[in-house]
């Protein structure tokens, strides 16, 4: 697998298409951190490690829903592994005038563009979530 953060984005759309309560993605220290971020800004109910169908480590990501469609409207990802993206804090993106986020990965962890707006370090532009 080349992209483990695109793979677990796709895993977690294609679920929420389908209307499933969960999805399970092989887990990773930068996927947990990416998941990290996307409970607390509200986007999914949350997740826990447990052993994969393989005996591998997976993650069983808890997708939300609100009146029956899915808490996320579109996610994104802007940093690829033939293409990586790397801005400063004052260049870091709003996505929709604020009411979606960017995850970005900085030195000081992962966080959201808001996050790394105010403690002004810049970094890797992982992914758009609206």
């Amino acid at each position: 697998m080349n992209d483990p953060i695109g793979d677990m984005l796709t895993r977690i759309r294609n679920g929420q298409m389908r209307g499933k309560a969960s999805v399970e993605t092989p887990a990773s220290k930068l996927r947990a951190w990416v998941l990290d971020v996307l409970v607390a800004e509200g986007y999914i109910r949350g997740y826990d490690k447990k052993d994969g169908k393989d005996g591998h480590p997976a993650f069983n990501v808890e997708l939300k829903y609100y009146e029956g469609t899915p808490v996320i409207r579109e996610v994104k990802r802007v940093s690829k592994p033939g293409r990586r993206v790397y801005l400063g804090a004052n260049d870091l993106p709003s996505v929709r005038q604020g009411l979606g986020v960017s995850i970005v990965s900085t030195s000081k962890g992962v966080m959201t563009d808001a996050n790394a707006r105010a403690a002004k370090i810049g970094g890797e532009v992982l992914c758009t979530v609206f």
